[in-house]
């Protein structure tokens, strides 16, 4: 296919399914708007109100004889501050759950430990177990998939389950949103549920048995969702979110320190979008980014442009990230190049759960107990 970029947002063809309408408007756009224009984004700013007041007296209901009636997961990140916020002005009693993967920044821990000390709310920081965690990382190097980022999702995940099933707390309140999140090829990112995926992974590419990683299963989703009813919410989608407002409001209440790019929370996700994926796989993270705000109308096509002239890192920035990851992870600079030319590999040619069965299930498991109101609810 011929170079081309989106019309209306600044996706491409970079993305090997893309593709365009009359109009030169891609299916990703396309997709988002028309999720925008359905509920809860269809409503006017008086019913969000009701039905996010609705929302917040079914937590209180479900939690009035716990300490806590909601759990949220903080990483430091501005989607997830906000939460911790807006959970408390709403009159919510939330414990907060961080899953420290040991690629944090320090700005990122001083962040969290601004915003949930200020609001006073009880933290709870998992810690993974590193000879596990990154024997798991390099795995998915070696594996050759852009998904390096899954070890960590997947475990943040789950973990937000497995602590509110142990302390019977019925909602899990996220930062997922579809005004900054709608975009994201799957050929860019897929599998994150994916406890097949990940465990053939690393029983093909690893040298540990994973013992205490936490993992995703029909036993726990039986458990957790059809026994517990336990439900995960993406709340920013009741509110009207305006991601810029929400940082400058962080910043006067908490003192919170913006980050350059989003997921500057953490030195490895950064390594990844800001290097590896641009450099081996030649698609810039950015775009999806970017054309989701674009599509909410909080950014302009032509800034996002500008934007993407400019490249992630120069190469004195990527000299020092590649150090610190090489350094952090036991490995040479000779053998992250060696990780980095490997033939490119995707979601598909490895074993994983995507038949049709599965995806059906996930579709009717994803409508009764995640509500994201998202399109990219099912991989």
């Amino acid at each position: 296919m011929e170079y081309t970029v989106c019309k209306r947002c600044v996706m491409d063809t970079t993305d090997p399914d893309i593709f365009f309408d009359e109009n030169g408007y891609c299916n990703h756009c396309n997709r988002a708007l028309s999720t925008l224009s359905q509920y809860p984004f269809n409503l006017s700013n008086e019913e969000k109100k009701r039905e996010l007041d609705k929302l917040v007296q079914n937590i209180k209901k479900k939690g009035k004889k716990n300490v806590y009636d909601c759990l949220v997961g903080i990483s430091g990140g501005v989607d997830s501050s906000y939460i911790t916020y807006l959970v408390k002005r709403l009159g919510l009693r939330p414990l907060a759950i961080h899953l420290d993967n040991l690629w944090n920044t320090k700005l990122s821990e001083d962040n969290i430990k601004r915003v949930v000390e200020k609001e006073n709310i009880d933290l709870i920081t998992e810690v993974v177990n590193w000879e596990e965690f990154s024997d798991l990382q390099l795995s998915f190097f070696k594996a050759g998939v852009p998904d390096i980022e899954i070890p960590s999702d997947h475990a943040i995940f789950i973990l937000l389950y497995d602590i509110a099933s142990k302390m019977n707390i019925k909602y899990i309140i996220t930062g997922n949103n579809i005004i900054t999140e709608s975009i994201l090829p799957s050929k860019w990112s897929n599998g994150h549920t994916d406890w097949k995926y990940i465990k053939k992974i690393q029983k093909k590419f690893g040298s540990k048995k994973l013992t205490t990683y936490p993992f995703f299963s029909f036993r726990k989703i039986i458990k957790y969702n059809f026994f517990q009813n336990i439900k995960m919410i993406g709340l920013l989608n009741y509110v009207d979110y305006n991601k810029e407002e929400a940082i400058r409001l962080l910043e006067k209440e908490y003192l919170y320190k913006r980050y350059e790019t989003k997921h500057g929370e953490s030195i490895f996700t950064y390594f990844v979008q800001t290097y590896v994926l641009p450099e081996r796989f030649g698609f810039d993270k950015r775009r999806s980014h970017y054309s989701s705000v674009i599509c909410s109308n909080q950014m302009k096509r032509k800034e996002a442009l500008m934007k993407l002239e400019k490249k992630p890192l120069n190469q004195e920035e990527i000299n020092e990230l590649r150090g610190i990851v090489c350094e952090k992870l036991k490995i040479s600079e000779e053998k992250l190049d060696e990780f980095m030319s490997l033939p490119l590999k995707y979601y598909d040619d490895y074993p994983n759960m995507n038949n049709k069965l599965w995806v059906f299930l996930k579709k009717i498991y994803m409508k009764l107990f995640i509500d994201f109101s998202s399109t990219r609810a099912v991989e």
